[in-house]
């Protein structure tokens, strides 16, 4: 595992915090990702702020919390309707250019803001929510696919229990019914890497293990018919 996702409003700021506790120094070949663009004001509170002079102090924020000179790859969390994507996304390529982030991604977003975004600044990564039962994305992920973008679903383990060739193939591979799940994102799409949350050090393995499952052909089309 050489990917981690994360984001300032996490916590807010403690996963970042606590990224850099564990790792710092970092291997070489660890890619961290972080977000900036989504607040947290409260317990359950989740608001987007796009105007550029937040999303500077978010991303200096996040480069002293997780101690880089340069974010691999910096995300766009979500658009504010309150400011126009152009504004947003204009501070992060200037943030780009400052060499304060080597890669751009945005998150949450349609084709539109995507090819919006794409005419201000490189695009490397799209994250939206996506798993075995909400596939509202899997047009997005055609498209990653076929513009050599990486697709990064969120939520990618959610409501597994709700598609019954999950519970299935959990039962025939005597895997997890998450494990099931990431191995058929990883079998869907050359472009899909899960982003699985973890709170436990078995449950991280668990994760991993799921990347040496082998869906049958039938299995994975089976769970791509949905609920």
């Amino acid at each position: 595992m050489n990917f981690i996702d994360t984001a300032d409003s996490y916590g807010p700021s403690v996963s970042e915090e606590l990224i850099a506790a564990a790792l710092y120094p970092y291997p070489d070949d660890l890619v961290l990702a972080t977000k900036g663009g989504l607040v947290r004001p409260g317990p359950n509170r989740w608001e987007p702020d796009g105007r550029p002079s937040h999303l500077r102090e978010a991303c200096e924020g996040s480069l002293r919390r997780l101690r880089l000179e340069q974010i691999p790859l910096y995300q766009f969390h979500r658009p504010d309707p309150r400011v126009p994507l152009a504004e947003s996304m204009g501070m992060i390529a200037s943030l780009k250019d400052e060499g304060k982030i080597r890669h751009v991604g945005i998150s949450n977003v349609t084709e539109d803001e995507l090819r919006e975004a794409q005419r201000i600044v490189p695009i490397v990564s799209v994250q939206n929510r996506f798993n075995a039962t909400d596939r509202r994305s899997a047009s997005m992920v055609d498209l990653c696919e076929q513009e050599q973008l990486t697709f990064l679903p969120w939520a990618p383990v959610q409501e597994a229990d709700r598609n019954p060739a999950v519970a299935e193939a959990a039962q025939a591979h005597r895997a997890s019914e998450r494990q099931i799940v990431l191995a058929w994102m990883l079998a869907s799409s050359s472009s899909i890497l899960p982003i699985p949350g973890t709170g436990s050090v078995l449950h991280a393995e668990e994760n991993i293990a799921a990347a040496g499952l082998e869906l049958s052909p039938d299995e994975i089309a089976a769970i791509g018919k949905g609920a």
